[in-house]
């Protein structure tokens, strides 16, 4: 009799236990589920039904004094993805304590900081121009820290006479965790602005971007969410990884005009299609590298010279990359995971 009231007991100690285990796991998961739907983050809301007058509505999400406020997009730039971005500035929303909204153009700012246009200028974080002509056919570190690496590869062409290259940025490749998502311009002998020649690859993939609807692309990269949107018809488009970078891309040619007056002397079969890009990082580290990504460092001092026409900017062999999608350089420090070496 007693051993069987000792069982019962037993057996209902265990039960309990079991049972506040579980209780316990579910409580951790809800509170860590919860903690990860309200993240601190500028874009983190939920988008409500427009205004009688079109204007767009959102409910911000991130944490902070714009936790649960109603943020309306301004009448002079109404929604958020305009379809006619050439005419009209977009809406830029941001839900974490500045809790605005801005008029914006939807595209890379040249002139802006981690801007990468031309045959190639940079303005770094610090707000210096200057230049960084490297070699045709070579691939180059832009951004290289713990989570994150940005590589180039430059086209370009060496008219006789001259002794360096002319160059231009064709292709971007960005690696995180353990995917690349690569961004490019096709070669186009006769350009036209109604013709893509921009090409999305991820994880070694074309991709498609939709050019209805939301028109954009989602994955989800491990826990971060990677977007690709269009920002206009054709060769222009935005790039979102969650917690790391955004980036705007538009593609353009070297025109006729632009061509003589520099003496490029490109041949009339080659548009040299090139990329104008702006960047926008999150949470780099003090010991960022790259060509770029070191302008962002807290001690970092350009060493280019100020006030002449060309400001260079050497380094070619410390920011050289066997690959676009080679995270080895003599100074990278990128820690992705192996797959992302994989070739394309």
């Amino acid at each position: 009799m007693y051993q069987r009231h000792y069982s019962c007991t037993l057996a209902s100690i265990l039960l309990m236990l079991m049972f506040m285990e579980a209780t316990c796991v579910q409580a951790q998961s809800s509170n860590s589920s919860s903690k990860r739907n309200l993240d601190a983050a500028s874009t983190h809301y939920q988008v409500l039904s427009p205004t009688k007058t079109g204007q767009e509505l959102v409910l911000c999400l991130a944490r902070g004094a714009c936790h649960n406020k109603i943020l309306t997009c301004p009448s002079q730039c109404p929604v958020r993805k305009p379809k006619q971005n050439r005419k009209h500035k977009g809406c830029f929303i941001d839900c974490s304590s500045k809790c605005e909204v801005t008029c914006k153009w939807r595209k890379a700012n040249c002139d802006g900081y981690g801007s990468l246009c031309y045959d190639p200028r940079f303005v770094g974080g610090d707000g210096v121009m200057f230049y960084f002509h490297g070699a045709k056919g070579r691939n180059y570190a832009i951004v290289s820290d713990d989570n994150l690496q940005i590589n180039a590869h430059f086209i370009g062409t060496r008219p006789e006479g001259r002794t360096r290259d002319f160059t231009w940025v064709q292709a971007l490749a960005v690696m995180f965790d353990s995917h690349n998502l690569v961004v490019s311009a096709n070669r186009v002998s006769q350009w036209d602005d109604d013709v893509d020649a921009l090409s999305i690859r991820w994880d070694g993939e074309a991709i498609e971007i939709p050019a209805e609807g939301d028109a954009e692309w989602k994955a989800n990269g491990g826990e971060r969410e990677v977007v690709v949107e269009r920002t206009d018809n054709t060769n222009s488009m935005k790039v979102t990884v969650a917690g790391l970078l955004e980036m705007n891309v538009k593609v353009r040619p070297i025109g006729e005009k632009e061509n003589k007056v520099h003496n490029y002397q490109l041949p009339a079969d080659d548009a040299f299609a090139h990329l104008e890009t702006q960047f926008k990082f999150t949470g780099l580290t003090n010991q960022v590298e790259g060509v770029l990504g070191k302008t962002y460092g807290p001690d970092y001092v350009s060493p280019v010279k100020r006030g002449v026409p060309m400001p260079m900017m050497g380094g070619e062999d410390r920011y050289e990359t066997p690959s676009l999608v080679s995270p080895l350089c003599k100074v990278c420090r990128f820690k992705g995971q192996a797959t992302t070496l994989a070739a394309i």
